[in-house]
């Protein structure tokens, strides 16, 4: 089976791993709506560290991708926001609004999966600022026994995360 494990699940409180280690995860199914959408690029379930099935499924890694996604982003003005006399400090925003680039996603083979996740600066593209991403690891489980997977929908279709403890 295909499984996604977001880089924030495992940057909080994953455990790294390996090609040929044991896991006990516990995992959700993606509906056939969040598969189509492109949910979990392509797996079958996700890793969830917070809530989830009450038993994890166990199994052993057969291989591990790092997804790579490209997002775009708007360029900060370089020049300053004119003031007036008197105004004081002008407070600018300095975040990113990254949108994920349409068709921008790459897989690498990997032998293990990272704690930590980075991103790579890619430079300005059509005058949008552009950053590579590592969003998580598709990894093929060899799990025997997937009755524990939790088949909710919880998460892909909108329900919030404190729900998905109330589904069966």
């Amino acid at each position: 089976m295909r499984v996604f494990y977001e880089d924030w699940q495992m940057g909080c409180c994953g455990t790294p791993f390996a090609v040929g280690d044991e896991v006990a995860w516990k995992l959700v199914a993606y509906d056939a709506e969040g598969v189509r959408e492109g949910y979990g690029h392509g797996a079958e379930a996700w890793v969830e560290n917070h809530g989830g099935p009450d038993h994890p499924t166990t199994g052993r890694v057969h291989a591990v991708d790092l997804v790579h996604q490209e997002y775009s982003f708007h360029l900060p003005d370089p020049r300053p926001a004119p003031m007036e006399a008197g105004e004081g400090l002008v407070p600018r925003g300095t975040g990113r609004c990254l949108e994920p680039v349409p068709g921008a996603v790459t897989l690498e083979p990997a032998d293990s999966c990272p704690k930590w996740f980075g991103e790579v600066e890619r430079g300005p593209v059509d005058g949008l600022g552009r950053v590579r991403r590592t969003c998580g690891a598709l990894v093929t489980l060899d799990a025997p026994d997937t009755t524990h997977v939790r088949q909710a929908p919880c998460l892909a279709d909108g329900i919030e995360d404190d729900e998905c403890d109330d589904l069966p």
